[in-house]
């Protein structure tokens, strides 16, 4: 029987496309996402004239680009939680708050890559 799930640059088309339509979900209805698009887009020039060699602007913009990939994480685990449930439960709020702490670690992370490069 033949799978009717596509294949190669299909595949990869289609994967595009959901990928485009959570990056787009996520700015419309998620603030903090919006906040962080916005700091990659005035940060990646300031990243480009502070870095001293590509190494360093890739650690400057990837630092960013963390606390943006954090962000969808916490906010797919947010909707799951709230589409299972609207009741309180002690498992659906530990599992925001470490959703939570995740983007905090991420934005601690970025700040000590940031502190480095000026610094150094």
């Amino acid at each position: 029987m033949k799978s009717t799930r596509p294949t190669g640059i299909n595949r990869l088309i289609k994967a595009t496309l959901y990928s485009w339509q959570g990056l787009k979900a996520a700015y419309q209805n998620e603030q903090a996402f919006k906040q962080e698009t916005w700091l990659l887009l005035v940060l990646a020039p300031v990243a480009i004239w502070l870095g001293d060699n590509p190494l360093e602007i890739a650690l400057l913009i990837g630092s960013i680009l963390l606390i943006m990939i954090v962000e969808l994480l916490n906010s797919a685990i947010e909707a799951v939680v709230d589409r299972v449930s609207n009741e309180r439960h002690p498992l659906s709020g530990r599992a925001k708050d470490m959703g939570s702490a995740a983007v905090l670690v991420a934005l601690v992370c970025a700040g000590l890559v940031w502190l480095g490069v000026l610094l150094s």
